[in-house]
């Protein structure tokens, strides 16, 4: 089994590689961070309800990998931790797009069975249903902008924000990853969670 060393190592080659204008190296990067790239997507599909309930882990992967492979053509990336970071924006991104998809009016979420209410509810009348709708459409509304206002913070503060919410590092850990103080990593978390409390208007998603 490879080691993060030897990974690392890997993906570095792969990156001067790349910069040389190596296109084909992109399907070597992406098998190197395959292993992380499909845990991280099982965590991020988590913290979207809307999303798990319709997608699996393998669906969001695959359709995240290809991003990647085209960002990977697009963009110069020179550490290993970069390309990690460009994997997990390209996973939010796809996330974020599948919340759009099955919170829209058409979408086979808002006209599937089980979002109509139960026949002991029929007695409240069709307004009961339409508020009940609504109040479904607002909530995923709100966590659609949660997670672009995640998506628009600044790099280092949302590669913090993605370390602490996604995957549930601590403060420490998240410090030796990113080479930088306990002090600096505290600074981001709270200027991220700032910034995202803005967006919503300071109230929760």
């Amino acid at each position: 089994m490879d080691t993060d060393d030897t990974i690392s190592a890997a993906l570095a080659e792969c990156l001067q590689r790349l910069e040389r204008g190596d296109l084909s190296v992109r399907d070597r990067i992406i098998e190197l961070c395959s292993n992380r790239l499909h845990a991280l997507a099982h965590r991020m599909l988590g913290r979207f309800p809307g999303v798990r309930r319709w997608e699996d882990t393998d669906d969001v992967f695959q359709n995240a990998v290809m991003r990647l492979h085209r960002a990977l053509g697009d963009m110069q990336l020179d550490t290993p931790r970069s390309v990690m970071a460009l994997a997990a924006t390209q996973l939010h991104r796809e996330l974020i797009d599948l919340a759009r998809r099955h919170a829209g009016p058409a979408s086979y979420a808002a006209n599937h069975g089980t979002n109509a209410m139960p026949k002991a509810a029929a007695d409240d009348g069709p307004e009961h249903y339409i508020d009940n709708q609504s109040a479904s459409d607002s909530s995923l509304d709100r966590w659609t902008l949660f997670h672009e206002a995640i998506a628009n913070l600044p790099e280092d503060d949302r590669e913090v924000f993605h370390l602490v919410w996604y995957l549930g590092a601590d403060q420490k850990t998240i410090a030796t990853l990113l080479d930088c103080s306990e002090r600096t990593v505290k600074y981001r978390w709270r200027a991220a969670r700032e910034a995202v409390r803005a967006a919503l208007d300071g109230k929760a998603p």
